[in-house]
């Protein structure tokens, strides 16, 4: 019976873990405007506040309403989308905070 709990919760990711690979899913999205010549900074008009909803959504609280405005602001400033906006988000939720 132990074993079967065992394999159930490895079997099942865990919100952190979900969280953390949609980040980086999130994250490379963002990223992909430097892929499309001439329609990059287009897509960014699409993608930023798609991105603050996103990160809103995802983060709740303070964390996660400043995560959003630094998001869309970050994606509508040219050249400045590399900064991975949900992966920091994730690492400031799970390992900072929760260090303090």
């Amino acid at each position: 019976m132990t074993n079967e709990v065992q394999v159930e919760s490895v079997a099942k990711p865990t919100n952190k873990k979900a969280k953390l690979v949609l980040s980086l899913i999130f994250d490379a999205i963002g990223m992909l405007s430097y892929f499309l010549p001439g329609l990059g900074e287009t897509t960014d008009l699409i993608w930023a506040p798609i991105s603050g909803l996103l990160l809103a959504s995802m983060y709740k609280g303070t964390a996660g309403k400043v995560a959003a405005v630094f998001g869309t602001v970050e994606e509508l400033i040219p050249f400045v989308d590399i900064i991975p906006t949900f992966t920091l988000t994730w690492i400031y939720t799970y390992i900072i905070k929760k260090e303090s």
